[in-house]
């Protein structure tokens, strides 16, 4: 999970309680943004992946898979 899921579930929870502020509506715009451009860049990349693997070119492969994991956060 990446901190703006972490703030977007925290911002999303405070929505249900109370009305946000303008700074934190526009936190959790950005944070729906942010969290779109991460998921549709993963699926490409996976999208890319299933091709190398079938046309088994396994350098690209590998690139993308290590482009993947840069994605993942750190522990």
């Amino acid at each position: 999970m990446l901190a703006l899921h972490e703030r977007m579930a925290e911002l999303w929870t405070l929505r249900k309680a109370r009305e946000l502020t303008q700074a934190e509506q526009d936190e959790l715009l950005l944070c729906l943004e942010a969290n779109s451009n991460y998921i549709w860049n993963r699926i490409m990349l996976e999208n890319l992946s299933l091709c190398a693997s079938q046309t088994h070119d396994y350098e690209w492969l590998h690139d993308i898979c290590a482009r993947i994991e840069k994605m993942e956060p750190k522990h």
